[in-house]
């Protein structure tokens, strides 16, 4: 009996649900014996991308009777949050929504777990109404609804205030430090207790980046939350030598060196889970500036359901993903998403029966039963000389994380006629503008027209809170002028008025209006009159005429049908697209 303890989760409700057929079930059986038996037939679904995770709990809640809540859809009501500690919230995954005549409703991610349910009920003295909810939402969930308020002014207050009595900086601005000096600034309680201040703010507001700048008048903390910086916080200037000593012994690099930019990588677990930061630091004018990325390795939005594809694309995009050989290519600026739908595209593509193998700089994050390589151009390991090597390692599917040069596009062209299929980067504006990019960099013609099958552009534009965002009405005439290309059918029976949504602000986004980010996109699919104009050396607008009359979207189309949607708003689309 395959089945998935407790509850004898079995792979048959899943056919039931008419979530997978059956014989894609006995191909998750199949690969269940040969991993030994052991690993539970639904888990085995979601690594071999059949079912999502989502999927999963859903089904384990019907079987269990226990409903399933999805939190990213609520607000849990604040009487409710106040009867647990945030400490007690995080450790046992848990999450009070509301209560109702002495019950306490709370979501978790194993509501079978009775010691839980038990402490939960002396805790708060109420009956517990479990409700089982995805584990990475309810971690989200947590790790916003019981944030770590840095901004507050009696915590940062308390640190510095610790942070003067503490530490004696000189007052001479001239005067260096030595690196001893440096390094006990570092490792004292006060700035350490700021440094994990300032990290564990920006993981409990979902910050990419976190930048901290020496300014002449102090220190000025800020994060990038969904594309966009926000100021956190400003520091006095005696907080400037001390914290970037601190953040630059954590990440193992010279404390001495000022003069010359360094990067490394500090781990950090935070409330449960595991995170990278990629630290780079700058000499600025007033000292030495410091970005850190923040990667969450659990937390990857991967899966290209979850990027907010419309239906045209998103099949499209499958049926590429499930060819044999070939390359897809994705384009746009820096922080649009790319690397996020590549690692998508392969999982899409693994289904357990190929061989896969990526190589990144670096690799951002790790996936299952996928092979991935760092490049290392000190050892010689560029991408042309890493792509080189895969090739010799029998590879069914190969990711190239950006192409660079003529060397690495010539050889990635050349394995996707060879028999592998292969995702790839390159930073254009458009998708049309990609063949034209790529003979730039010395490709020839008759390989980019034989081995591109598609070439994706996107961008990620912000999402409106659902909580807070306005409906208003506009004309159609006004979106006109704004150059938005709106179909001839939208407003016509409401005398041109079309209802858009706007952005408000409320406690659930913080004031922002906008809560996470959704892609946009333009998905060129290679069509023989288009790889004939690829053979002719053709400009980009002629392949973008033709596309667009064998049915591409556009960007700008893509965006307004978001528009209209309700995903986002008119402000963030000529922000991100039209600017």
């Amino acid at each position: 009996m395959w089945n998935d303890s407790p509850g004898m989760l079995t792979g048959d409700i899943f056919v039931a649900e008419g979530l997978v057929t059956s014989d894609q079930l006995q191909l998750a059986m199949t690969k269940q014996a040969e991993l030994g038996g052991n690993e539970p037939i639904a888990k085995v679904m979601v690594e071999l991308g059949l079912i999502t995770e989502r999927d999963r709990v859903k089904c384990m809640g019907k079987v269990w009777g226990i409903p399933f809540i999805d939190i990213s859809e609520g607000h849990p009501k604040e009487v409710a949050l106040k009867l647990i500690s945030p400490q007690f919230a995080r450790r046992f995954k848990v999450l009070p929504l509301d209560t109702h005549k002495g019950r306490l409703m709370v979501a978790m991610a194993d509501p079978l777990d009775v010691f839980v349910v038990d402490e939960l009920r002396l805790t708060t003295g109420m009956d517990v109404e479990p409700l089982i909810a995805l584990e990475e939402d309810l971690m989200a969930a947590i790790a916003e609804h019981y944030r770590v308020d840095v901004s507050a002014n009696e915590a940062l207050a308390g640190v510095l205030q610790d942070f003067d009595e503490d530490i004696d900086v000189t007052s001479n601005e001239e005067e260096e430090l030595s690196a001893e000096a440096l390094a006990k600034m570092g490792e004292d309680a006060p700035i350490v207790r700021l440094a994990n201040m300032i990290v564990a703010q920006a993981v409990a507001d979902r910050a990419s980046d976190i930048h901290v700048e020496p300014r002449k008048s102090g220190l000025s903390v800020r994060y990038r939350i969904d594309g966009v910086m926000v100021d956190a916080m400003n520091l006095p200037k005696n907080v400037i030598a001390p914290l970037t000593s601190r953040f630059k012994i954590v990440a193992n690099m010279d404390i001495a060196e000022k003069r010359a930019p360094q990067d490394n990588r500090i781990s950090v677990r935070l409330a449960g889970k595991d995170y990278d930061l990629r630290v780079s630091t700058l000499p600025v004018v007033n000292g030495e500036k410091i970005v850190m990325r923040v990667l969450d390795k659990e937390g990857i939005n991967v899966g290209l359901t979850k990027l907010g594809f419309l239906d045209h694309n998103l099949r499209a995009l499958e049926d590429m993903a499930a060819r044999s050989y070939g390359i897809v290519l994705v384009t746009g600026p820096t922080g649009s998403g790319k690397s996020t739908t590549l690692y998508s595209l392969i999982n899409q593509s693994n289904d357990g029966l190929k061989n896969i193998i990526t190589i990144e700089d670096p690799v951002e994050y790790e996936l299952e039963s996928i092979n991935q390589c760092n490049v290392n151009v000190k050892a010689g390991m560029t991408f042309a000389a890493g792509l080189r090597s895969m090739l010799r390692q029998d590879p069914d599917v190969i990711m190239v994380g950006e192409m660079r040069d003529h060397e690495t596009a010539t050889i990635a062209m050349e394995a996707a006629l060879t028999g592998h299929l292969v995702f790839s980067t390159l930073h254009t504006n458009d998708a049309s503008s990609a063949p034209s990019r790529l003979m730039d960099m010395g490709v020839e013609p008759f390989l980019i027209s034989s081995s591109i099958i598609g070439v994706l552009a996107q961008r990620l534009v912000r999402q409106l809170c659902p909580q807070c965002k306005e409906p208003y009405t506009v004309t159609r005439e006004s979106l006109l002028r704004f150059g938005f290309p709106v179909p001839e059918d939208v407003g016509s029976e409401t005398n041109g008025e079309i209802t858009l949504f706007r952005a408000i602000g409320c406690d659930v986004c913080r004031g922002a209006g906008y809560k996470g980010r959704s892609g946009v996109h333009e998905l060129l699919s290679m069509s023989d009159r288009i790889r004939d104009e690829v053979l002719r050396k053709s400009p980009s607008h002629i392949l973008r005429k033709l596309a667009s009359e064998e049915g591409m979207r556009t960007l700008h189309m893509d965006a307004f049908q978001k528009i209209l949607l309700g995903v986002t708003s008119v402000d963030e689309v000529l922000r991100v697209i039209y600017a």
